[in-house]
């Protein structure tokens, strides 16, 4: 297990939170299995930007982005050299702090999980 630091959300995590997460898990895995209900329009699958997070520590103990993840975040709102899907960056060792931008760009919100 390893800390993943949640910084203030208005919509999914308004005070922020210290979550233990398990080393091999998605950070979207992570967030959703503790309460934290972050877009994730496509499931999952890396084929849409709902579940961009932007990881202001913590950045290079995670996998390397793939193409198509490297492709998909150039659409995302806000994008950083940071950004990362949460649903393709993969918690490791290292302890990671994460901000969940202000908007995506789903138009609509889908129902909970």
């Amino acid at each position: 297990m390893t800390q993943l630091i949640v910084l203030p959300h208005s919509d999914y995590c308004p005070d922020g939170v210290v979550l233990e997460a398990p080393v091999g898990e998605s950070i979207c895995e992570v967030l959703l299995n503790n309460g934290i209900e972050i877009e994730h329009a496509c499931e999952c699958s890396c084929a849409c930007t709902t579940c961009h997070v932007v990881v202001r520590e913590g950045y290079n103990s995670l996998n390397a982005p793939e193409e198509l993840e490297e492709d998909l975040l150039d659409k995302a709102w806000g994008l950083e050299p940071e950004s990362r899907l949460s649903c393709q960056a993969i918690v490791a060792e290292t302890p990671l702090v994460i901000e969940i931008p202000k908007y995506s760009i789903n138009m609509t919100r889908e129902g909970k999980r």
